[in-house]
């Protein structure tokens, strides 16, 4: 298995941010296998859906819905709401598989690999990046 960690920077806001051209440049020439990314931060996750024609923009208003930044939260330290960050994750986990067909993502049309990311508190991040040849 090859593998290595990458670092995004997501700035001060909630962000859903596109890995997919990232992953789609990793994995050319790699042949057949799988594409598996993890985030190891407690406060972020992967998702993969279609971007750029408001869904990413629907997804953070679904997670504002249901996840509000207000001092509800058992988990309080920081930005108000950071403890909604903690349970994110059980939502839009921290983990994601994409097949590889010839050094290509097996990605359907509208489909993107995205970073979800609500903490304000940590704008910098790693994701690990890790082939597993077939």
């Amino acid at each position: 298995m090859d593998s290595e960690t990458r670092s995004y920077r997501t700035g001060g806001r909630d962000v859903v941010l596109d890995l997919t051209d990232d992953c789609a440049s990793w994995v050319a020439g790699r042949g057949d296998g799988l594409l598996n990314l993890f985030v190891p931060h407690a406060t972020a996750g992967l998702a993969i859906l279609e971007t750029g024609s408001g869904s990413d923009d629907d997804l953070l208003a679904a997670l504002a819905d249901l996840l509000p930044a207000d001092e509800r939260w058992r988990h309080r330290h920081g930005a108000p709401g950071h403890g909604r960050s903690h349970v994110m994750p059980a939502l839009v986990p921290p983990y994601a598989t994409v097949p590889v067909l010839d050094g290509r993502l097996a990605l359907g049309t509208w489909q993107s690999i995205c970073l979800v990311d609500l903490n304000v508190d940590n704008p910098d991040r790693e994701v690990r990046f890790s082939f597993l040849p077939g």
